[in-house]
């Protein structure tokens, strides 16, 4: 199963089933758990489906290869780059005018031509999306890896506003569809021209700096491993689809601890009164039964907006777990405290921007920016009595005090009363110690965790929660 050479600086494989292993090893890197049976699968795929059609066989590589759900889109990347440089045709040397392509764009997508759009894609990359040397209308010369060349999707889609053209798209479309759904329709094929500019970046600068090199560093993180504090909004909208599966696999977790942990210290008068039998020698401890209960759960959530995003994903994550406590009460905070748990409703998802209508209607903030002192200070005297010694306590926030006094006395106290106290901070660790960060005082009094995305949040949920 012989295939050409790959484009790039590296050395090409010989064959498809080295392609294959590099593809499933990269595919490991970026958090895809393809093991040796499904990598042979895969190869037996590639055999059945044959190689004529790229579509056909990428769907079903996929579904050998894939288990979650948010890997998708990282296998499509990866799969574009190991099954379709190869196959890349020269690129178009002539300049175009952005009116032409807006003009080319907007017919193609009014008639939904898949072919015509990708090759639009490939134009107006050529036109608009070239820099340090490459593109129609750059001087000739040769472009090597080091000269910072290179090809851009944002560059492409920030000259070329699609977004823009949607009015004249529903113009173009069939008239017997309803307004709303032409626009839903519209808006769809606008994503899917920018994913398509975006892989014929990708192809094209792994023409120039080796597919894996792009592999490594050019390919979007998939749902679960992108920063709570970096994503965008398509992002956090992928996220909040994550969190009812994986709500239920917590929760199962949870309940299969809880079912395990059905007893506990050692009952020593009876088993003394036992061990009678083997001449006072205690052969076979007994156990005290122990009560079965749920814990109590309280929440107290950094609101301000640096961190709005892990703050909503956090709490609706907490919520869909509600079932697993006796009590989940939810206080949120800016530069005050105040209690939100009647702005979720159990079994529902909150809607998006439920952070932002919170921030409004709720007694959170004074003055806007963040206070932990004033806030901690403001559970203390208003909601200590929802501490107890059945309680943990989950604090969510960045601990950036804005310079303010950190009122470790009044975190102290929460921590005292309440029986388990966890934080989780979306920064990297290595910045818990910068700028007006207290995250390092503040870990000495309350066990931090690093919770950066959704990977780990799932993480660290699952460990610390009590069962």
């Amino acid at each position: 199963m012989t295939s050409p050479e790959r484009n790039g600086p590296e050395q090409p494989a010989d064959t498809m089933t080295d392609r294959l292993v590099d593809f499933v090893g990269l595919l490991r890197e970026h958090g895809i758990s393809a093991g040796p049976s499904e990598t042979i699968d895969a190869a037996q795929a590639m055999l059945a489906l044959g190689l004529s059609d790229r579509n056909r066989l990428r769907s079903g590589m996929a579904a050998c290869l894939l288990r979650r759900n948010g890997q998708r889109a990282v296998f499509d990347q990866l799969f574009d780059l190991y099954f379709l440089t190869a196959e890349q045709p020269a690129i178009p040397s002539v300049a175009e005018s952005i009116d032409d392509l807006r003009d080319s764009l907007v017919d193609a997508l009014a008639r939904d031509d898949s072919a015509a759009v990708t090759e639009i894609a490939r134009r107006a990359l050529t036109t608009l999306g070239g820099y340090g040397g490459v593109g129609a209308g750059a001087p000739s010369r040769p472009v090597t890896t080091a000269s910072g060349a290179g090809w851009s999707s944002y560059l492409t889609m920030k000259s070329l506003r699609p977004a823009e053209l949607i009015d004249r798209i529903i113009e173009g479309m069939s008239p017997d569809l309803d307004t709303t759904v032409r626009t839903i329709e519209a808006d769809r094929r606008i994503r899917e021209f920018r994913t398509a500019v975006q892989t014929e970046a990708r192809l094209r600068s792994a023409q120039l700096r080796g597919t894996e090199y792009i592999a490594r560093r050019g390919v979007e993180s998939s749902a679960d491993r992108v920063d709570f504090l970096g994503a965008r909004t398509e992002d956090l909208a992928e996220m909040r689809r994550l969190v009812n599966p994986l709500a239920r696999k917590l929760a199962t977790r949870l309940a299969a601890r809880r079912r395990k942990a059905v007893r506990g210290q050692i009952d020593m008068r009876r088993t003394l009164r036992r061990s009678m039998a083997t001449g006072g020698v205690p052969i076979d401890p007994v156990l005290r039964a122990r009560r079965h209960g749920r814990p109590d759960l309280v929440v107290l959530a950094d609101l301000s907006g640096s961190v709005t995003g892990f703050a909503e994903f956090t709490l609706q994550l907490v919520q869909a777990l509600q079932d697993q406590f006796s009590k989940v009460r939810s206080f949120g905070f800016i530069d005050t405290c105040d209690e939100i748990t009647g702005f979720f409703t159990p079994g529902e998802p909150p809607a998006p921007g439920a952070t932002a209508r919170i921030v409004r209607d709720a007694n959170v903030a004074r003055f806007g920016s963040s206070n932990y002192g004033e806030a901690f200070q403001g559970f203390v005297d208003s909601y200590l009595d929802a501490l107890g010694p059945r309680t943990s306590l989950l604090i969510l926030g960045d601990a950036r005090t804005n310079r303010t006094d950190p009122n470790l006395p009044a975190l102290q106290t929460m921590s005292d009363r309440a029986k388990h106290a966890y934080w989780l901070n979306p920064e990297p660790a290595r910045s818990w110690s910068t700028g007006d960060s207290a995250a390092h005082v503040f870990a000495e009094h309350v066990t931090m965790h690093e919770c950066r995305n959704v990977k780990q949040l799932a993480e660290v949920i699952g460990r610390l929660l009590p069962a």
